[in-house]
């Protein structure tokens, strides 16, 4: 199994399973995921929201189907935002979208197999370029994961918000006259699936600083004020958990660079 860098939270305090049933809805608004009744189901959740991201991984994985959809998190979310060797970040994305992949089949109506598989390519797409990843052909396994998710789950804000990312970035990277056409990517489109993401997650560090990277790809300068307005949100936010931790550094990083 390839090795995970470690994790080293900023002084968080952990959460403990009563706590975390307290604050499920709130930090499950994005991915609809519901409450687990498995107590060892709630304990591989536990890790992943106290930021022990591989432990969570591992008990998730050893419930096999059922605890997929926390490995999977807990592994996209280390690999993106704490994992800084490249070539075990590619790797434990491409693990994460073949799990979700196996799980579609045992699952098809289960919305987390399908985004977490987008989730993982998008990420690995950014990491080899967006161009290049279009050219393999993630870009329409990408779209037609994500557009899967929001069949099944209509109130999938982080699917909203992936899907508009994905339009947002094929026209940053190849312009809306060849990603319209090649890709189907299209510009109001992005911004609609933006603002759907504000709607039914609005208070989430996760949607103001995604939703604030699209607004400049999308529409740049003249949007530049409401893009600043968005992260300064997401920054000034308490987070919740481990998670919501990198996703608010991320943004204070945003507004310092």
């Amino acid at each position: 199994m390839t090795e995970w860098t470690a994790y080293i939270s900023s002084g968080d305090k952990p959460l403990d399973g009563e706590r975390l049933q307290a604050l499920w809805s709130r930090l499950h608004k994005g991915d609809a995921e519901p409450w687990p009744t498995d107590p060892a189901l709630q304990h591989a959740w536990l890790l992943f929201h106290n930021g022990a991201f591989e432990r969570a991984a591992q008990e998730g994985l050893a419930l096999g189907d059922a605890g997929l959809n926390v490995a999977n998190k807990a592994t996209a979310i280390h690999a993106n935002y704490v994992e800084r060797r490249e070539a075990t970040r590619q790797d434990l994305l491409l693990e994460t979208a073949a799990r979700a992949g196996k799980l579609q089949h045992h699952q098809p109506d289960n919305p987390g197999a399908w985004y977490w598989q987008a989730y993982a390519l998008g990420r690995y797409s950014q990491g080899i370029s967006v161009a290049k990843a279009l050219t393999q052909g993630l870009g329409v396994r990408i779209k037609n994961a994500l557009e899967t998710t929001i069949a099944r789950c209509p109130q999938h804000a982080d699917a909203h918000l992936a899907l508009a990312t994905f339009h947002a970035e094929v026209i940053d990277k190849v312009g809306q006259l060849i990603g319209g056409m090649t890709y189907g990517a299209n510009k109001a489109t992005g911004l609609s699936l933006y603002e759907t993401a504000m709607s039914l997650n609005p208070d989430s560090a996760v949607t103001l600083t995604e939703y604030a990277n699209g607004l400049m790809m999308l529409e740049g300068e003249k949007r530049l004020a409401e893009a600043t307005a968005l992260l300064d949100r997401a920054a000034a936010m308490e987070p919740l958990d481990a998670m919501e931790r990198l996703y608010v550094t991320s943004a204070r990083a945003a507004l310092e660079g």
